[in-house]
C-alpha cells in the first residue's frame, strides 16, 4: 500500500491529473463490464489458463518428447505467440490481465505483509531489458520451441519467480520489473487500442482514501502502483482492473483512444531505460525472425571457421548479443546524435534519443505480429492432434480417431507472404504518421522537423526492409509436425 500522503505529493507536484476525452468505455457494456467489475472477474479468467498451465506442465514432464506431439510445446510456441498479439492489437493487455502466475498473489501479500520495498536503483527498466534479452538468447540456445521438459520448467520458473518476490516484497516487482512476458507486453500495448483512465477527473482529485492504487475490501489496488487519474501509458499496466473494483466511486474506465495517441501526446518519459527498451524490442524482432532462416546459420558456420570456436552457446551469445544489445545501443544513440546535430538543438542526447523511439513502435509490433502470426497461421490447428494424442494416451478416446498429424495450418500457405506484406505496411506506415506528428509537436519549423525526424526514417526503413527479407525467405517450422503430400 502506498501511503495517502505519498500519493497526495505525486498528484500534486509530479504528473498532473489526466482528464482524456470521453469516449467508447467497455466497462460500462452491460454484462461484459458488469463481468470485469465484479470482484471474481479477473479469477474467471485466470482459472481457466492455470489448468492450461498446469496440463503444459504435466504433459512437458511426462508426455511426447517430440515438440509437435506435446500440450506444452505446441500452446506455448505457437498458439500462445500468435493469440498474445492478436489480443494487443484488438483490445491490449489481456494476457497480464489472465494471468495464472499471479494467482498465489493474495497468499504472498500475506507472507511479505508491511515487506521491504524495491530497491530503488533498481525501479526502472534495465533487468527486465537483460531478463528479455537473456530469454531470447536461451530460447534459441537451448531450443526452447524443441523440449517439452525445458518448456515446462520455463513455466515452473515463472509461476516460483513472482510468488517468491510478491512474498518478499509489499508490491509486485516481478510483474513491473522483472517478468518478460510482462515487459514484451507491456511495450506492445503501447499501441493498443484501449487503455485505463478516469471517467471524471474532479472525482479523483476529491477521492480521500485513492482506493484504486490503496486496495478496499473488495480488491488489493493496482499492484503495480498506477494512480488512475494520473496514467496516460499502458506502460506497467497489466489491466488486472483491480483499480476499477476498487474505486468506490466505479470512476474507472476502460476507454478506447486513437490509434498512436500514447505515442505522440508527450507523455513518453525521458528515460534512458525506456527508450533502449523499445530499440531492443524492435530489434529482437529481426533477431527472432533471423535465427529461424538459412543465412543465420551460415553466418554461425562462418563466425565458428573464422573465430576458432566450436561452443554454439558462444556463437549465439556473440550474434545475438551484437544484434539485441550493440545494434539497438549503436544505432539509436547514433541517429538521436545525428537528428540533434542537423537542428543545431542543444538538447541532452538522451532527450533527443527519447523523442522519437516511439515511432518505432508500430513497426516494431508489426515485425512481431507478421512473424507469430506466421507461425500461428501455420500451425494452429496442430492443437487438434496433439489433443487427441494426450487423450489417447490416457486413456480417453472420446474423439474416437487417430491423430492427423498433417492439420496444422489455419490459412493457405500462399496467403502468408502477402498477409505478412500488408501488416509490415501498416506498421511502416503507422510508424510515419507518430513520426510526423512528434516534428510537429516539438518543431515549430517545418524544415526542421523534416531535418529532425530524416534519420529516425532511415531507421524504420532498414528495420522494415530486413523483416521483409527474413519473411520471404524458407522459415524454420517450430513446434508442430509438418508433412508433405
Amino acid at each position: 500500500m502506498i501511503p495517502l500522503q505519498d500519493i497526495t505529493v505525486a498528484k500534486e507536484n509530479s504528473s498532473p491529473i489526466y482528464q482524456p476525452q470521453p469516449r467508447f468505455d467497455l466497462l460500462r457494456l452491460p454484462l461484459l463490464g458488469r463481468w470485469l467489475r465484479w470482484r471474481w472477474g479477473r479469477l474467471l479468467f485466470q482459472i481457466p489458463l492455470l489448468l492450461l498451465a498446469l496440463l503444459m506442465i504435466y504433459d512437458g514432464f511426462t508426455g511426447p518428447k517430440i515438440a509437435g506431439q506435446n500440450v506444452a510445446t505446441v500452446t506455448a510456441w505457437v498458439h500462445y505467440r500468435g493469440l498474445v498479439m492478436l489480443a494487443l492489437l484488438l483490445v491490449g493487455n489481456l494476457f497480464c490481465m489472465s494471468c495464472p502466475f499471479t494467482l498465489p498473489r493474495t497468499v504472498a501479500h500475506r507472507l511479505s505483509g508491511n515487506g521491504r520495498r524495491w530497491p530503488q536503483a533498481l525501479r526502472n527498466k534495465w533487468v527486465a531489458i537483460a531478463v528479455l534479452v537473456l530469454f531470447f538468447f536461451l530460447y534459441e540456445w537451448l531450443d526452447l520451441w524443441a523440449s517439452p521438459w525445458l518448456t515446462a520448467w520455463v513455466i515452473v520458473g515463472y509461476f516460483l519467480a513472482a510468488f517468491l518476490l510478491e512474498a518478499v516484497f509489499a508490491e509486485s516487482p516481478f510483474c513491473k520489473y522483472v517478468c518478460p512476458l510482462g515487459s514484451f507486453n507491456f511495450v506492445s500495448s503501447t499501441v493498443s487500442p484501449f487503455q485505463i483512465t478516469t471517467r471524471d477527473a474532479e472525482t479523483c482529485r476529491t477521492c480521500p482514501g485513492k482506493e484504486c492504487v490503496n486496495g478496499s475490501p473488495q480488491a488489493l489496488g493496482c499492484g503495480t502502483e498506477l494512480f488512475v487519474p494520473q496514467i496516460q501509458s499502458n506502460m506497467d499496466c497489466v489491466f488486472c482492473l483491480d483499480c476499477a473494483r476498487a474505486c468506490p466511486y466505479d470512476n474507472v474506465a476502460l476507454a478506447a483512444r486513437r490509434p498512436g495517441e500514447e505515442l505522440t501526446q508527450g507523455a513518453w518519459p525521458r528515460r534512458w531505460d525506456m527508450a533502449f527498451l523499445v530499440l531492443v524490442f524492435a530489434f529482437a524482432g529481426v533477431s527472432n525472425a533471423f535465427g529461424m532462416v538459412p543465412p543465420f546459420y551460415a553466418l554461425e558456420q562462418w563466425l565458428a571457421a573464422r573465430l576458432h570456436i566450436t561452443n554454439e552457446g558462444v556463437l549465439l551469445l556473440i550474434i545475438f548479443g551484437v544484434i539485441n544489445v550493440l545494434l539497438p545501443a549503436g544505432v539509436g544513440l547514433g541517429t538521436a546524435w545525428l537528428s540533434r546535430r542537423l537542428t543545431r538543438k542543444r538538447e541532452p542526447l538522451r532527450v533527443a534519443l527519447s523523442r522519437y523511439t516511439p515511432t518505432v513502435m508500430p513497426l516494431a509490433f508489426s515485425i512481431w505480429l507478421a512473424h507469430y502470426g506466421f507461425h500461428f497461421a501455420t500451425g494452429a490447428l496442430a492443437i487438434i492432434p496433439v489433443t487427441q494424442n494426450f487423450l489417447l494416451d490416457h486413456g480417453l478416446n472420446w474423439l474416437g480417431t487417430a491423430p492427423t498429424w498433417s492439420l496444422a495450418a489455419l490459412l493457405p500457405g500462399s496467403w502468408l507472404l502477402p498477409l505478412q506484406v500488408l501488416i509490415m505496411l501498416a506498421g511502416f506506415g503507422g510508424s510515419l504518421m507518430v513520426a510526423d506528428e512528434i516534428s510537429r509537436r516539438d518543431f515549430a519549423d517545418r524544415r526542421t522537423a523534416m531535418l529532425s525526424l530524416l534519420p529516425w526514417v532511415l531507421v524504420l526503413l532498414s528495420l522494415a526492409v530486413a523483416a521483409l527479407v527474413m519473411f520471404n525467405l524458407p522459415m524454420e517450422m517450430r513446434g508442430t509436425i509438418q508433412l508433405n503430400g
